[in-house]
Parts: structure tokens; C-alpha cells; sequence
């Protein structure tokens, strides 16, 4: 490796990690660096072309355009998903690829408790009603009443990082946890009660989702296993927006088969001007935000920082290719 001052480390899309309120003066201490906050398609070879280091959050690397980096010798990922890299070709040229993970964990449970007690609480419709001017002729009222989560039942899906804290703190609300895992014994390690998937669905008062997004898992939330449900549960999606079959979804919210869903993503972002879901009063939708404090970014730079750090050591880690 090159001494360090003359590495030439180019960031392709730092926005939405850094919206101006981070310090990357620790990176720039590893080489040149260049900063843009967006690139598209038909920009990344030409402001990719000479560098070393390419950092990337959702910008696309696959082999058509790493063949036109020569240069190329190391990819960071400003996230903890790698599909938009073709890592197959990277290791074929020797190319090492890192990610980070593990930075959101407690933003994510924190916004997933968030969106469970905004649906049980009634919180966007009486906000809206309370500005609307119908708060009225009396000292308080409700549309619908809220729901006391204490003796509850949440059903995690996906007892990870994520979902454990989600479970911790649930915990502290006073519900009941189960959950399904791969490894079932982790899951009781975990203070939790292992059952079927269709179990969790039939008996919970909650639904959270925290498992990643593969062949099996896709449409995991189907129009069958809505129906399972009861017509006062919740569906809580922090997770991927294709683990829900959205069609099935926005039948089930329609008809008033469930209660509510409360979503941080959705199967195409942004969502396209009329999606269904977004017409609906008991369907809560943020936009892909969870893990977006500044605590949690601020992390995930340093964990990028140290990934390059470690691999102009000589010591790559968090290595996803080879």
C-alpha cells in the first residue's frame, strides 16, 4: 500500500449519512479525499476514475463500471447491506470490500417502539384531529381509544441485535415476548419464548419485523398470514419493505382485518405518487428513517473510518468478499 497523504479516497454518496452536521476530518487523515453527496449512473466512472478508495452507501459498482476503475483497490460501504456491489468480481480482482453494521441498532428499536405506540395510541389521528380544531366542548375526547400495551403480546420476527432491544423494551411496557429465529436456542438466552412463525402471527397483539430480506423471507407477510392475525393487532415493519406483500397488506388494512400497520420501509423507495398504502388512515408510513439520529451516524462514520484504517494497516476487517 501507498503511503498514506498520497491514497486518493473519493465518497460517491455521503448524503443522507451526513446532512452537514459530521466530521470527517478523521477520514481525510487517511489521504485525498473528495466528498459528493450524490452521484448518478453516468457519473461514477469519471469521478471514480483515479481513486483508490471508493466509499459508497447505494451507489451501483458492479463489474461493467469496476472495469473502468483501474486504479480501484479497496470499496467501503456506508451501510451494512453490499448487494448494490458486485463482490463476486471485486474478489476477482483482488478488490477488498468492507461494510459496517451493528451502528442503528438502538435507533432502530427506539423508532420501532416509536411506531408500535404511535399505532396503539392513536397518536397521528388525534394529532391531526387536535390541529384540525375538534377538540371541542369538552376537557378531553377520542376517535378511537387507545391501547394499553401492559399483558400484551409482541411477536418478534428476527431476534437479532435489533430485534432483542426491541424485546428489552417492550419488556419494560410490560409485554409478554415471543419470537421466531433461526436458532431457537438463542432465542430463549434471550428472555424470549421461541414458537411457529404462524403461531407469532395468530396470537400476537403486535407484529414486529426485524429479519433480513432473502428468497425465503420475500412476501414473508402474506395474505395468509394476514389472516391469521387478530382484528386488533399491529404490524410494525423496520426491516425490508419486501418482506410484506403490500397488495395482500393494503387489503387486509382496508377491510379492517388487522388494526393498523406502522412502516419505516416499503418494496420501492420512494414510493410512487398513489401508493395505495399511503391512502390509507391506519397505515403509518416513515420514510426509511429509522436509523437516521445523529448518534447513529456519527457511528457509522467511525466504523467506515476504522474499516479503511484497518486495511491501510495491512489488517482489513469486516471484510464481505473474500
Amino acid at each position: 500500500m501507498q503511503t498514506n497523504k498520497l491514497l486518493e479516497i473519493v465518497v460517491l454518496d455521503s448524503h443522507p449519512l451526513d446532512v452537514g452536521d459530521l466530521d470527517w476530518s478523521e477520514l481525510r487523515s487517511l489521504g485525498t479525499l473528495t466528498l459528493y453527496e450524490h452521484t448518478a449512473p453516468g457519473e461514477v466512472v469519471a469521478r471514480a476514475s483515479s481513486a483508490e478508495v471508493v466509499l459508497v452507501n447505494k451507489v451501483v459498482l458492479d463489474r461493467p463500471i469496476l472495469e473502468q476503475l483501474p486504479r480501484l483497490k479497496y470499496i467501503g460501504l456506508l451501510a451494512s447491506g453490499y448487494n448494490n456491489v458486485d463482490i463476486a468480481y471485486a474478489r476477482e480482482r483482488g478488490i477488498v470490500v468492507t461494510n459496517a453494521s451493528g451502528y442503528g441498532t438502538m435507533s432502530v428499536a427506539q423508532h420501532t417502539l416509536a411506531l408500535m405506540l404511535a399505532a396503539c395510541n392513536e397518536i397521528p389521528l388525534h394529532n391531526s384531529s387536535t390541529h384540525e380544531g375538534e377538540w371541542k366542548g369538552g376537557w378531553c375526547y377520542w376517535k378511537r381509544p387507545i391501547v394499553e400495551l401492559a399483558g400484551k403480546q409482541l411477536g418478534i420476527v428476527g431476534l437479532g441485535n435489533i430485534g432483542y432491544q426491541v424485546s428489552r423494551m417492550a419488556r419494560a411496557l410490560g409485554m409478554w415476548v415471543v419470537a421466531h429465529h433461526p436458532d431457537k436456542a438463542e432465542v430463549q438466552r434471550k428472555g424470549a419464548r421461541w414458537v411457529p412463525l404462524d403461531e407469532l402471527f395468530a396470537t400476537s397483539d403486535v407484529v414486529s419485523l426485524h429479519c433480513p430480506l432473502t428468497a425465503e423471507t420475500e412476501k414473508l407477510v402474506n395474505a395468509q398470514r394476514l389472516s391469521l392475525m387478530k382484528p386488533t393487532a399491529v404490524l410494525v415493519n423496520t426491516a425490508r419493505g419486501a418482506l410484506i406483500d403490500e397488495e395482500a397488506l393494503f387489503e387486509a388494512l382496508k377491510n379492517h382485518r388487522i388494526k393498523a400497520a406502522a412502516l419505516d420501509v416499503l418494496t420501492q423507495e420512494p414510493p410512487p405518487p398513489g401508493h395505495p398504502l399511503l391512502t390509507l388512515p391506519n397505515c403509518i408510513v416513515t420514510p426509511h428513517n429509522a436509523w437516521s439520529s445523529y448518534e447513529s451516524r456519527s457511528r457509522l462514520l467511525a466504523i467506515v473510518v476504522d474499516n479503511l484504517r484497518a486495511f491501510i494497516e495491512g489488517n482489513p476487517k469486516n471484510v464481505v468478499n473474500f
